[in-house]
């Protein structure tokens, strides 16, 4: 990707008429830009894993963005940052709004970015037009929502909320082998402390993220933007066959204890098991490590993840039942033996009836029309939403295709998105 591509594209066909009461489109485009330089690959996308140096790198870019609009900005014991404007009322509780910008390997420049940028465009164009809201508002940057570096994300958020069990915290490894104690210490943090991210009394209002839709709703509605009405709750549920390695061509078939055949059936069965309890729920194994893994060599273990969601917990944990009893059937009948434990567990989230209808007039004041559409994904708001008040909209992403270099948000569906965000927010 050329120094100027993303920009350049970012703006081709962009409609100046969206440059309207002190949001800028321009200022949007330059933002993503500048901040998809940082992680770039290879292949023109995004690597930048939670607590990792392009993390804070970026982290870095947007507080002197934050600092130049005027914000009061902060970091607590995970890593999340707070930019804070204060309202013009004596100061009681706070309207927070933002995402995350760290990204899964090789990854998009619109996950995430998408709604820390936007979150900060409403301080923009509130400087520029003078408006001051009654509340103190927030701009967050969630630390590692993708969990990518260690398989259990929504880290910084958990963290927050007091959701973080520290023992299974420091547990963790990465791909490399390294734990999560130094992994967080090379960027300033510590395993000592990081809970104490949950003692700063927030008081939050409400919590409002803007996100791009890991889906087609919206492109098969010729629609811009979307309200969430709910929010599915993810299990990682890992599962490691042990067998008994050997020699590939010394091993007679009778005699192997072999898990990457018992893995294999298992995984085959998966993508059968959601639709038979729930019409929303959905299970993926995207993540297999096979040891010694050689071409010759009948492997000893292999580990997977499951990652089992739905939009109502009662049938993702029955799903996740099924899952885990398929698993030792399929044990005991290739002779292997098996362990599993979840990695981590988020409740679904369903949006109130009131925030939603604010929505809807926050959509149509903008001449759009609303449509609602559940979020399979997790995201932030999911694990906030335990705790506090939240709303989330969705923005048109190409195809649907997200967590690769090809995904992609136009500029008009964003900015279209944030004078949402600012109407919604200006009607509070």
């Amino acid at each position: 990707m050329e120094e100027n591509e993303l920009y350049s594209k970012l703006m081709n066909g962009y409609k100046t008429e969206f440059d309207r009461n002190g949001v800028s489109g321009q200022r949007v485009a330059a933002r993503l830009h500048k901040l998809s330089e940082i992680g770039r690959t290879g292949d023109g996308g995004s690597f930048r894993l939670g607590f990792s140096k392009e993390e804070q790198e970026a982290k870095r870019l947007l507080k002197s963005w934050m600092r130049e609009a005027g914000l009061s900005v902060s970091d607590d014991e995970a890593g999340n940052v707070f930019g804070r404007m204060r309202g013009g009322n004596e100061p009681s509780s706070v309207l927070m709004s933002g995402s995350h910008l760290d990204s899964v390997p090789n990854g998009g420049h619109f996950d995430g970015p998408v709604g820390v940028i936007s979150s900060l465009e409403i301080v923009e164009a509130w400087n520029a037009s003078g408006f001051l809201p009654d509340f103190d508002y927030e701009v967050v940057i969630f630390s590692d929502e993708e969990g990518s570096r260690f398989q259990s994300g929504l880290t910084g958020s958990r963290a927050m909320t007091g959701k973080v069990d520290m023992d299974i915290q420091k547990g963790l490894k990465d791909s490399e082998g390294t734990a999560f104690p130094e992994v967080i210490q090379e960027v300033g943090l510590s395993d000592s402390t990081f809970a104490e991210a949950a003692n700063h009394n927030k008081n939050i209002k409400e919590y409002v993220e803007i996100h791009i839709e890991q889906g087609k709703i919206l492109e098969k509605e010729n629609l811009p933007v979307g309200i969430v009405s709910g929010i599915a709750g993810p299990c990682w549920l890992s599962v490691t066959f042990t067998g008994e390695a050997g020699h590939a061509g010394n091993t007679p078939m009778t005699a192997r204890r072999d898990p990457l055949a018992a893995a294999g059936a298992f995984v085959s069965s998966i993508p059968d098991m959601p639709g038979e309890v729930s019409g929303s729920a959905v299970a993926t194994v995207g993540k297999l490590e096979v040891r010694p893994n050689g071409a010759n060599v009948i492997p000893g273990t292999v580990e997977l993840i499951v990652d089992i969601r739905d939009i109502r917990k009662e049938d993702r944990d029955v799903l996740t039942e099924r899952i885990i009893e398929e698993a030792e059937t399929l044990a005991e009948k290739h002779d292997v033996d098996v362990e599993y434990q979840q990695n981590f567990e988020v409740s679904p989230v369903p949006v109130p009836a009131e925030t939603k209808e604010l929505l809807h007039n926050a959509v149509n004041d903008e001449g759009i029309r609303a449509v609602e559409i559940p979020s399979g994904a997790g995201h932030d708001a999911l694990v906030i939403g335990h705790r506090y008040p939240v709303a989330m909209l969705f923005i048109r992403n190409k195809d649907g295709i997200s967590h690769t270099p090809e995904e992609w948000a136009g500029l008009n569906d964003i900015v279209q998105g944030i004078h949402v965000l600012k109407t919604y927010l200006e009607k509070k």
